[in-house]
């Protein structure tokens, strides 16, 4: 970029705003059309909405991709240094897929417990088993 003139610079950073500006546009109308704003129904449709959240994330990676790639002059400087960017980049995506996967482990396993709490239990299939003075445990008998 350092062999190009002051007005070929303007005219390239102005054409990378228009091309994000045109992909968050694209990503927006995306969105609002997966999730049935712009047509009532389609948020019903699974493989339609898996198909927006997918073209969403494509998106987004290209925008960022192309941020990395020319306003922080990666295309410019050695493999070596460039790798050392995208290397964190994709750790950093690894963890983000790795903590919204043990997230839902947390919500399954909270909403488990929650389903066995509110479970009724039948009483007149609990005996009752005496330790000590203090200590009564129910046990339910299988019938």
């Amino acid at each position: 970029m350092a062999d190009l003139s002051y007005e070929e610079s303007k005219k390239k950073v102005f054409f990378g705003l228009g091309l994000l500006a045109v992909v968050t546009l694209v990503e927006v109308f995306i969105s609002l059309f997966g999730k049935g704003w712009l047509i009532e129904g389609v948020d019903d449709i699974g493989w339609l909405v898996a198909l927006s959240a997918l073209l969403i994330i494509v998106l987004s990676a290209y925008k960022a991709y192309y941020i990395i790639y020319e306003f922080m002059h990666m295309r410019y400087e050695v493999k070596g240094l460039a790798y050392s960017v995208l290397l964190p980049t994709a750790l950093l995506i690894w963890a983000i897929i790795a903590f919204f996967q043990e997230g839902t482990s947390w919500k399954a396993r909270r909403q488990l417990i929650e389903d066995k709490n509110a479970e009724k239990v039948d009483e007149t299939k609990l005996q009752g088993s005496v330790i000590d003075d203090q200590t009564y445990i129910l046990e339910l008998t299988k019938s």
